[in-house]
């Protein structure tokens, strides 16, 4: 029917880009990202895994560095915005100059993030390397690669 406007083609294939999901315009295996479960082969038993006792060691050893971290950090930094308002004359009382409490208080909180972060880091260290114990363990007797 020559009335009828055309559609136009299907560009997919010739734009498609590495990113698409689709592998249209692609060959090969598909990037580890896109895979499936089934199609992973690195897939774990994660109900063996969650059950082993290393496994739970490293998880009770983050909750004990991590929860008390995050609520020191919490209560630290509420601690401003608490203590101008309840003790105002105690967070008003200068210091240096015309350098309060409340403005040193403030300051140290960027110290405070940056040594908890610094901490951080180290411990975090020591979860990567019972980590990578763990994967060697595990890979070890059940044969995965």
């Amino acid at each position: 029917m020559p009335d009828e406007p055309r559609k136009p083609a299907d560009l997919t294939p010739l734009v498609g880009a590495q990113t698409d999901i689709s592998p249209l315009g692609r060959s090969g295996t598909k990037p580890p990202h896109e895979r499936t479960a089934d199609e992973d082969i690195d897939a774990a038993d994660w109900e063996r895994l969650a059950s082993d006792p290393q496994f739970k060691a490293l998880l009770r050893m983050k909750k004990r560095f991590i929860v008390p971290a995050v609520v020191f950090f919490i209560a630290y930094y509420f601690a401003l915005p608490v203590l101008v308002g309840f003790a105002p004359e105690l967070m008003s009382r200068r210091v240096i100059g015309v350098v309060n409490l409340a403005y040193l208080f403030a300051l140290s909180q960027f110290f405070v993030a940056w040594i908890l972060a610094w901490i951080y880091v180290v411990v975090a260290s020591r979860f990567d390397r019972m980590t990578d114990e763990l994967i060697r363990d595990y890979r070890g007797r059940t044969g995965n690669p």
